[in-house]
């Protein structure tokens, strides 16, 4: 969020100077000759030019620094100029920095702001707890409804200490999951003050760095399960996203669910607004651009972008998956949301701005609000990738597929390897990370041709996306969190 603000220090100081260069609307200045007025002006730009480096240096050392939120700052998934490795190998120790054992089952990434890196899990008290990972194509009523502790960890991003540990909520789930969900899925976010943890139908919990307890609040029960069938409950996996000195939280369910904003130092609801959609598990996203900002939700029957100052419904568009799992992204100038559920496979490249039913005609695959369209191709469970002009699909069974982000045009279609796939790809210094969920990180060259330029081994079920920050890669893999690094530290 600091990196955001920075940048918005100095786009305003840039627009300031821009406006005074307008002689006939200048009510700064003093009417005076334009030589001596122009020389003022130049003379209060040098002067604000280490105001616009600070903001620049600042935005650049905090994006370097910290991963705030599901697939870092703003969502992107991208952290250059970080150099994190292309390989390493754990029984070796080349390239690890250090790793760290955290009991229970959770399937979030980490989070990391300074020293600091946060994750959450769910512990139960049945030793033979259920987890089946592989998705097998077929419905799986098994579950796991003992008593469990849902949990929010801090560790030093140096040397992987656990700095503190707090319990946030004990008791019987009140919504069962599937066996291939953990009941802490959502990745926390994170200000640089506070950070926000939420456990669905568990409730949502801020603490302070210090592990101070905050503020708590009750989401009620989140009946997130199939669509058509009430009694085949899979559990909640939505991130909360932080904006503007709120926290966004997405809550739909078979029955009452809604969208609301919390403020961020209390946890008082700003508003709430109510949601008749199919349960999702994508994350909300948040585009800021030219006009209004779009609060933009991917979701079934429709997807929808609302503003995020009031909760006020901007645009619908549809038809949509079933179930919706995919964060939507925003690049190139457009908006990318995507789905790779029955009935469809959406890829839809919004236009930022559009207002009202955004639905394409019968036939048609474009619009003066959707730049392309696309029914095949979109993906079931990772978040697309939007990196170096580049939009870059990740099927659950691993195909990689490459589309020019401007026109849909497909560049290749290639198959990274058998498997299933759930974590979203990440990037970094010309390379796309891609992990699967038996524990293989494939290193891919960004670029118009496809190539594997390494793939390293963590031995273990990964479920949760990588985070970047500090030259250093993230992995929470089923029972481990691992720091990786260009040389062991």
């Amino acid at each position: 969020m600091l990196c955001l603000a920075a940048s918005r220090q100095a786009a305003q100081t840039i627009e300031q100077f821009l406006e005074e260069l307008d002689m006939g609307t200048c009510a700064m200045l003093p009417l005076r000759p334009n030589g001596a007025r122009i020389r003022m002006i130049l003379s209060r730009m040098l002067c604000a030019m280490p105001r616009l480096a600070c903001s620049i240096v600042t935005c650049s050392v905090l994006c370097a620094q910290n991963w705030p939120q599901f697939r870092g700052s703003q969502g992107s998934g991208v952290a250059d100029d970080q150099h994190p490795p292309v390989s390493w190998d754990l029984e070796s120790g080349r390239g690890v920095v250090w790793k760290t054992p955290i009991p229970g089952l959770g399937h979030p990434s980490p989070v990391i702001w300074g020293d600091r890196l946060f994750l959450t899990t769910a512990i139960s008290s049945n030793p033979n707890s259920v987890f089946e990972p592989a998705l097998k194509g077929e419905q799986d009523f098994r579950s796991d409804t003992a008593k469990h502790q849902w949990r929010v960890y801090a560790l030093d991003r140096l040397t992987g200490k656990i700095v503190w540990d707090r319990l946030a909520y004990e008791g019987v789930p009140k919504i069962s999951r599937h066996p291939h969900n953990s009941y802490a899925s959502a990745t926390p976010a994170t200000d640089g003050r506070l950070v926000v943890a939420s456990f669905g139908s568990e409730g949502l919990y801020c603490y302070n760095f210090k592990g101070d307890l905050v503020w708590k609040k009750d989401l009620g029960v989140i009946h997130a399960g199939k669509h058509n069938n009430p009694e085949y409950t899979w559990g909640t996996a939505s991130s909360p996203v932080l904006y503007r000195g709120m926290v966004i939280v997405l809550c739909d369910s078979l029955g009452d669910g809604y969208l609301s904003a919390l403020d961020l130092n209390s946890g008082r609801e700003i508003w709430r607004t109510k949601r008749d959609a199919n349960p999702s598990w994508s994350t909300p996203a948040i585009y800021e651009g030219a006009g209004r900002a779009e609060l933009v939700i991917n979701a079934a029957p429709f997807i929808q972008g609302y503003d995020p100052s009031n909760g006020k419904e901007l645009w619908r568009l549809g038809p949509s998956t079933t179930n919706t799992t995919p964060t939507p992204i925003f690049g190139e100038g457009l908006i990318f949301v995507t789905n790779g559920y029955n009935p469809i496979k959406p890829i839809y490249a919004v236009v930022p701005g559009s207002r009202g039913d955004l639905t394409l005609k019968e036939g048609a695959g474009q619009s003066a609000a959707i730049a392309w369209s696309n029914l095949r191709d979109g993906p079931y469970m990772a978040t697309p990738l939007l990196y170096r002009g580049i939009l870059y699909v990740v099927s659950s069974r691993g195909v990689l597929t490459a589309f020019e982000p401007r026109t849909g045009k497909q560049i290749y279609q290639q198959r990274i390897a058998p498997g299933g796939y759930s974590a979203s790809p990440i990037a970094a210094d010309g390379r796309i990370y891609v992990t699967s969920e038996a524990g293989e990180i494939f290193a891919i060259r960004a670029g118009r041709e496809f190539e594997i330029l390494a793939k390293s081994l963590m031995n273990e079920t990964t479920m949760a996306t990588p985070a970047i920050a500090a030259g250093t890669l993230f992995v929470r893999t089923e029972r481990v969190v691992w720091a990786l690094a260009g040389t062991a530290k």
